[in-house]
């Protein structure tokens, strides 16, 4: 059971299918930590909505009307004042395009509409929180891949310049898809030192979430696909 004295993890489901987000709702209305505060059947409404209630934690199915969710995502997470807003991609598209396009547009997170309940809840916990996640199905590979179109250049390459050798190596790690503990396994040092180098890293480097982070480990180059 989760603390009574602390503030509900508040969701905008955004989705033009009205059972899936009965089906949400009903999931989401019986945990004490997460509330539903509106709903979106379309992505411009989704933004107006997200613009107007400020949620922890955006929904958002990819497929919509007037505005698809890699858009709405975009304008939601370029809107000043709505930088801690995160956003659960929600596809029944398993493809890798999505992957690279909802994280390239600022998205938290990417999990498949056929995920169980358990696991979905943990995804808008973890988002929620300022972590990374992607569906089992969706590999570091597959955003390698992408990333690797785009060439590192001295530019992306000179971003890294605020970082320190240690920072570095943890941007690396966070790439790889590895997480504190694992970071701090690595490294031989505690999963708090590695989260503190992590927000430290992110502060450099102007990124939302540690999704933004594994964008930017491979379009500088730091990490390849193969690594």
């Amino acid at each position: 059971m989760s603390d009574p004295s602390t503030a509900p993890i508040r969701v905008l489901l955004a989705d033009d299918e009205g059972l899936v987000r009965s089906g949400f709702r009903l999931l989401i209305d019986v945990e004490d930590d997460i509330a539903v505060v509106a709903e979106a059947t379309d992505g411009a409404r989704a933004v107006e909505l997200a613009r107007a209630t400020r949620p922890d934690v955006v929904l958002m199915d990819i497929r919509m009307p007037r505005l698809d969710g890699i858009q709405a995502t975009a304008q939601i997470t370029g809107t000043r004042g709505l930088e801690d807003v995160r956003i659960l991609i929600l596809t029944t598209y398993d493809t890798e395009a999505y992957v690279f396009e909802a994280l390239q547009a600022g998205a938290s997170g990417f999990l498949l509409k056929d995920a169980g309940p358990a696991e979905l809840l943990h995804a808008i916990r973890v988002v929620a929180a300022g972590e990374a996640l992607l569906a089992p199905r969706i590999t570091r590979r597959l955003i390698g891949k992408f990333t690797a179109w785009h060439t590192a250049s001295a530019n992306a390459r000179d971003r890294l310049a605020p970082l320190t050798d240690r920072e570095r190596e943890v941007l690396a790690l966070i790439g790889r898809g590895l997480s504190n503990q694992e970071i701090g396994a690595e490294l031989f040092i505690s999963p708090a030192t590695a989260r503190t180098h992590v927000s430290r890293t992110m502060a450099k480097l102007g990124a939302r979430d540690r999704a933004q982070l594994v964008v930017i480990a491979y379009r500088t180059g730091l990490v390849t696909p193969d690594s």
